[in-house]
C-alpha cells in the first residue's frame, strides 16, 4: 500500500514537472552560450579535418610523388591516382581525383602521405548543388592548397610537436 500511495502523490502532486521546471528556471537567467552561426564562428582545432588540398614545395613544385599510399589506405575508395614517370626518373601524378561524396574525412590519407602532399584544411563551408563538381581534380586541389597555404603551414607548425 505504501508504494501505491507514493506513486499517487508523485502523479497528482506533479513533482516530476516541478523538478523539470526547476532545472529550466536555474538556467533561464544564466548567460547563454548559443553561437549565432554564420555571423559568429567557434574556434577550430588545428587538427580539424575539412576540405582536402594538395600542397607544393616552396619552389612551386608539387609535393605528391605518386606513391599511391593515400589511395591504398582510403577506406571509402574516394581517391583515384594515375601516374607516369618523368624524364628525370621521378614519378608524378597525371590524375589525382577525390570524390567528396564518398570521402568520410577520416584523415588516413593525410597520415599515410610521406611528403605531406595531401592535407585536410579547416575549410568546412562548401556545398555541391549538382553532380560533377563533387569530384575534385588535381588542379582544383592544388589551387585550393595554394589559396590556403598560409593556414595549412601554420596548422602544421602548431601540430609538429605531436607528430
Amino acid at each position: 500500500m505504501g508504494k501505491f500511495l507514493k506513486h499517487q502523490i508523485k502523479t497528482w502532486g506533479l513533482t516530476e514537472l516541478f523538478k523539470g521546471l526547476s532545472v529550466t528556471g536555474k538556467y533561464f537567467f544564466k548567460k547563454k552560450i548559443t553561437v549565432r552561426y554564420p555571423e559568429e564562428k567557434t574556434p577550430l582545432s588545428p587538427r580539424f579535418r575539412g576540405h582536402h588540398a594538395l600542397r607544393r614545395y616552396e619552389n612551386g613544385e608539387e609535393r605528391c610523388i605518386a606513391c599511391k599510399l593515400c589511395e591504398a589506405v582510403c577506406p571509402a575508395n574516394a581517391i583515384t591516382i594515375e601516374s607516369e614517370e618523368c624524364d628525370d626518373g621521378t614519378r608524378r601524378t597525371t590524375q589525382y581525383d577525390i570524390d567528396m561524396f564518398k570521402c568520410i574525412y577520416c584523415g588516413f590519407c593525410e597520415e599515410a602521405c610521406p611528403v605531406d602532399a595531401i592535407v585536410e584544411t579547416r575549410v568546412f563551408e562548401y556545398e555541391f548543388h549538382e553532380r560533377g563538381p563533387h569530384i575534385r581534380t588535381k588542379e582544383d586541389l592544388l589551387a585550393f592548397g595554394d589559396l590556403h597555404e598560409a593556414q595549412i603551414a601554420a596548422d602544421r607548425a602548431t601540430d609538429a610537436k605531436y607528430r
